[in-house]
């Protein structure tokens, strides 16, 4: 009779162990063969319907219990979906954010990619057979817009992703326009196992039919460097002239600095947009080349103003007959009666 108790309660307690083992949540902090597209899936905690979340989730430390290895994550979902904003030499961290399931059918999950100078929150789809169909980046940042969060100063722009009952995702920007009012635009996407992420509404309430301002996304950053300030090209145009501008601001020590530069050439037709940080390799000449980027510039400082010259290719950030070289002027900066700063063309009297 023990003998037979004895047996009951081992078995009893090897079944548990058994259970215990097979329940226990896996990691996905290794590149561990064994883990497959399901229990890639299932690692991800569920989230609430309607879900919403804002840029600052992307100045926030995850834990590292959500932790993605690179390799693994390239071994399940194509690396590609990375590249355009990391590069190919760039291994972000990945954080699993979560996941909305649709019952009997596909499967959304929430990753955030962390690199030294930039951040992004992704979203991929899956079909109801855990196939992978599409992903993209819904909520982006770089270095200069995490500096400006983490000192509070703002950046004028926000971004927002949604995702309803209906499984509808919304995208939404929001900027301060220079008359102080809002200007917001925003996407609508379903999933569809044959079209992917399909844009169903684009809604804005910026006019159609005026042509949009440029944005210079570091114009509130530091600027007590001596090369720090505004640039622009001079071509007798002063509408054009301002499409066709170089911002330089204060980098994180003195031998460095961060540029937005805008061009657009042959009436629009030939344009270009890169942000980044230069470092300076000898008085007045800096270099830009990032580790996730082949585009590469050099800087060459004078008195008057910054000749900038590609030296790799920068055809992502461009179109193709054109490129980042060319002179630009230095603008005088000014007191304003309101204690603020303007800008005008050095050499240039004002009025003109």
């Amino acid at each position: 009779m023990k003998k037979s108790l004895l047996s009951v309660v081992l078995s009893v307690l090897l079944a548990g162990a058994f259970c215990s083992c097979k329940s226990k949540k896996i990691s996905l902090a290794a590149n561990d063969d064994k883990v497959n597209i399901a229990d890639f899936l299932e690692f991800f905690q569920p989230l609430k319907l309607p879900f919403a979340v804002g840029d600052t989730i992307l100045r926030r430390k995850e834990p590292e219990a959500d932790a993605i290895n690179y390799s693994l994550f390239t071994r399940l979902i194509p690396d590609s979906i990375l590249l355009h904003l990391f590069g190919k030499t760039a291994h972000p961290h990945l954080y699993a954010m979560g996941k909305i399931r649709v019952p009997d059918a596909e499967s959304y999950l929430f990753v955030k990619a962390v690199a030294r100078d930039r951040r992004a929150l992704y979203i991929l789809c899956f079909d109801k057979k855990n196939h992978f169909g599409a992903a993209r980046p819904v909520l982006y940042s770089d270095e200069s817009d995490l500096r400006a969060g983490a000192r509070g100063d703002g950046r004028g722009i926000t971004g927002r992703a949604e995702m309803d009952n209906k499984y509808v995702l919304t995208l939404l920007h929001q900027r301060r326009a220079s008359d102080g009012t809002t200007v917001y635009h925003k996407d609508a996407y379903v999933y569809n196992e044959d079209t992917g992420l399909l844009l169903i509404l684009t809604e804005t309430n910026e006019a159609k039919n005026k042509i949009p301002p440029v944005y210079n996304p570091i114009d509130t950053l530091p600027r007590k460097h001596k090369y720090s300030g505004d640039y622009q090209q001079s071509s007798g145009n002063l509408s054009q002239d301002k499409r066709n501008l170089v911002a330089i601001r204060d980098g994180r020590d003195a031998s460095r600095f961060l540029f937005f530069i805008h061009f657009e050439k042959d009436e629009g037709t030939c344009n270009g947009e890169l942000k980044g940080e230069a470092k300076f390799v000898s008085p007045g000449v800096a270099r830009y080349r990032s580790y996730s980027d082949p585009c590469a510039l050099e800087f060459s400082f004078g008195s008057d103003g910054v000749s900038i010259k590609e030296t790799g290719g920068c055809g992502v950030h461009r179109d193709i007959k054109c490129f980042f070289e060319g002179y630009y002027e230095r603008r005088k900066t000014t007191k304003s009666k309101t204690g603020g700063q303007k800008t005008q063309p050095a050499g240039r009297p004002k009025g003109n």
